[in-house]
């Protein structure tokens, strides 16, 4: 994997759902190097919200960094399969987010985004409920 790509987990939480959320990620080289994480409180969200401003936190700090190929990882597949144009985006509230995760997506060279399990996200998940404490 080349030096401008990179392999990010995300992940949102929210307690209430809606209620108190947070974003965590975590952004690797090809060599499983930690390049960035990020771990903070977004105020008040549902949990594919949170999700989605996970994804669009971690994509701009990706490109601040430099990077053009994202391998992107989540555990939401709902979030995973609207991106990834399988499921219509029918929440008017997702739908900014939605749009600009694709804006973001243009800037890149290549982007691929993946449904991963729970387990496969733990770094992640730790980083968003570590913020939400």
């Amino acid at each position: 994997m080349p030096a401008d790509s990179v392999v990010i987990n995300t992940d949102g939480v929210s307690r209430g759902n809606p209620g108190a959320a947070a974003i965590g990620a975590i952004i690797r080289d090809g060599k499983g190097r930690v390049l960035d994480t990020l771990s903070w409180r977004i105020g008040h969200a549902t949990n594919n919200q949170a999700e989605y401003r996970a994804i669009i936190a971690a994509l701009e700090k990706a490109l601040a960094l430099g990077v053009i190929r994202v391998e992107l990882r989540s555990d939401s597949e709902l979030v995973v399969r609207q991106i990834k144009g399988l499921y219509r985006v029918k929440k008017a509230e997702l739908r900014p987010l939605y749009e600009r995760v694709k804006e973001l997506e243009k800037q890149l060279e290549a982007f691929t985004i993946k449904h991963v399990p729970r387990q496969q996200n733990r770094e992640a998940d730790k980083l968003a409920n570590a913020a939400i404490r």
